[in-house]
């Protein structure tokens, strides 16, 4: 099959058109309401992001049409997003706060922070500067970014298809694909002509998963046709084949299209793990921190907090592994050892698999009891545990999760990933499940369906990875742990496992570690297998600074609880507490403590 060539004016097009943003001339006219603007806002980027409103549930009767459309990722595409910032910030800067109350102020504040951190990501040279998300990375398409990666799981998790409208919009999905890969494939081309190549060791990955997608493209079982296979059998309809047709004659074409770049790419690739030794790297590892904490932390600041938070972190491991009569070598080789005793381990098989997943909703049937000793008000806690689409699993982590549709129809999900079983045991699934499910991801995320749709739509990594690892910490707290040594065991594990990604984080990319250092730091810290080792090692160096917000989000929560309790004393609830946290929704660090001090106040009055 011939493919045509991307054209060489695409690609000059990628170095220029971020930067070539029409001017738009100011116009005198009334300052907006403060909650009108945000709706307004909302709306602007769900047009801009359809498959959220998808993920939302919100691409329904007037914005029915969002269901059939994909994001545009070409340069034209990130300099549209430039522009809808830009103005949004300009009428953000025009509306009156007084009267306002804290929520709305709140809400305004949040907006601006992400609007003004997302600007100023898509200013640097490459790289994916998302809108109040997380998954900013400066490769546009690597082994786990990308959409031969996003489709797929869209349209398995979230996509509906009930009727013939639906499959018609599922259709277009697919038929909208092609222009998003190619948008891609314009946009990392021209960051290989600026020196910016992934690791090779991240390119081989990606070149195994997109072959992988490409073999199975048109399969009716695949994970672009067989979500829609078995959605779709009660609607009558050539469905299937019409979408086979679409993957085979235009998604196909623009995948081998992706993968020549690739490997093209990999043809100049080094192994060399971080951003320092490439162009503008330190620019851009500084945003990335600052967009994955909310923080100015520098790396050298960052760095010595994971080490201090891990020497007490092991003392805690040393003990519980010594009441395995585990007493002998290292803390990583005893919590390594423990993981392969068959009373912990589960089989490396599809029983195992099935296993795995009745051990983690056995751990969430098991917290949903105790919640009110946690919460004043509890949300419904709407979760379904699925396998991750076959495609993803080899460059993914080992799960992640998120909440569902704002009207209930789509339950949240813990993604888990089940291609190698072995990284998963009785050790390490029960923090797992409290931080991707309740009450961590999808809990915390259900609160924040409650406040205007702009908050459902942007999430600050410090504040949701924080709190995530503050819910493992809840759960410890509401003795989730009492009788299970080896789960508490993995709880602390969790605790190194995040402390120590302040270590390799700022090790890689302002350090200028290589991978197998951060690989032998990751497992003398935490006891995980290798398995699990390269995949977080390989996400560290996909998303540079992202891993930081966990530790440093959970830190500031715990901060924030001693600083209550020490205003409030005997008042002090953590109920209460946990409440206003959650209740005020994704914000960043500073205005979370600002939330608290308005907490605070409440509880003394």
């Amino acid at each position: 099959m011939t493919i045509p060539m991307l054209s060489r004016r695409d690609t000059l097009a990628a170095l220029t058109g971020a930067a070539a943003i029409a001017a738009t001339p100011a116009i005198a006219a009334p300052a907006p309401s403060a909650a009108a603007l945000l709706d307004r806002l909302a709306w602007g980027l769900l047009d801009i992001d359809p498959a959220q409103a998808t993920s939302l549930g919100v691409d329904t009767g007037a914005r029915a049409g969002l269901r059939g459309r994909l994001d545009d990722r070409s340069p034209d595409g990130v300099a549209r997003r430039q522009r809808f910032l830009s103005e949004a910030l300009r009428d953000l800067a025009r509306v009156s706060r007084q009267g306002l109350d804290a929520s709305l102020l709140t809400s305004l504040s949040v907006t601006e922070s992400a609007f003004r951190t997302s600007l100023d990501g898509m200013a640097l040279p490459y790289g994916v500067a998302t809108i109040g998300n997380w998954r900013n990375t400066p490769y546009g398409v690597i082994q786990n970014v990308g959409s031969w990666l996003d489709v797929p799981q869209l349209l398995d998790g979230s996509q509906p298809v009930k009727t013939a409208a639906d499959a018609t919009a599922y259709l277009a999905r697919l038929a909208a694909m092609p222009a998003q890969l190619d948008g891609e494939t314009v946009r990392i081309r021209a960051a290989r002509l600026q020196g910016l190549v992934p690791p090779s060791f991240l390119l081989d990955k990606t070149i195994t998963g997109l072959t992988r997608t490409l073999a199975t493209v048109d399969a009716a079982d695949g994970p672009l046709i067989g979500p829609l296979a078995r959605k779709s059998g009660a609607i009558p309809g050539d469905w299937v084949a019409r979408a086979q047709a679409i993957a085979r004659t235009a998604i196909g074409p623009a995948l081998e299209r992706q993968l020549a770049e690739i490997r093209a790419q990999r043809a100049v690739a080094t192994d060399a793990a971080g951003l320092g030794t490439r162009p503008r790297g330190p620019e851009w590892y500084a945003w990335g921190l600052r967009a994955g904490t909310t923080t100015r932390r520098t790396p050298a600041e960052i760095h010595a907090l994971g080490r201090a938070q891990l020497i007490d972190l092991q003392a805690q491991m040393d003990t519980i592994l010594k009441s395995f009569g585990l007493t002998q070598g290292t803390v990583a080789a005893r919590s390594a050892e423990l993981q392969k005793r068959p009373e912990i381990a589960f089989s490396n098989d599809d029983a195992g698999r099935a296993q795995i997943v009745a051990y983690m909703q056995g751990k969430i049937d098991a917290i949903r009891p105790r919640l009110p000793q946690a919460f004043r008000t509890l949300v419904k806690g709407n979760l379904e545990i699925r396998r991750m689409p076959l495609a993803e699993e080899p460059g993914a982590p080992a799960a992640y999760g998120g909440p569902g549709s704002l009207d209930g129809s789509v339950p949240g999900k813990i993604w888990v990933n089940l291609g190698d079983p072995t990284i998963h045991n009785k050790v390490t699934i029960p923090d797992l499940v409290f931080h991707e499910g309740i009450p961590g991801h999808v809990w915390q995320g259900e609160y924040a369906q409650k406040l205007p749709l702009i908050r459902s739509i942007l999430a600050f990594n410090a504040y949701t990875e924080g709190w995530a690892l503050y819910a493992e910490m809840l759960a410890d707290e509401l003795g989730m742990y009492r009788d299970d040594p080896a789960g508490r065991l993995g709880y602390l594990m969790g605790l190194s496992w995040r402390a120590v990604r302040l270590v390799i984080d700022t090790g890689i990319h302002a350090m200028g570690w290589t991978r197998e250092q951060a690989l032998a730091e990751f497992i003398a810290a935490t006891g995980l297998p290798r398995s699990n080792a390269v995949s977080e090692v390989e996400r560290y160096c996909a998303w540079p600074g992202q891993a930081c917000g966990y530790k440093l989000g959970q830190t500031e929560i715990v901060a924030q609880r001693d600083r209550a309790k020490a205003a409030l004393g005997g008042r002090f609830d953590v109920r209460d507490f946990d409440q206003a946290v959650v209740e005020g929704g994704n914000v960043p660090l500073d205005v979370l403590a600002e939330n608290v001090s308005r907490y605070i106040q409440r509880a003394k009055s």
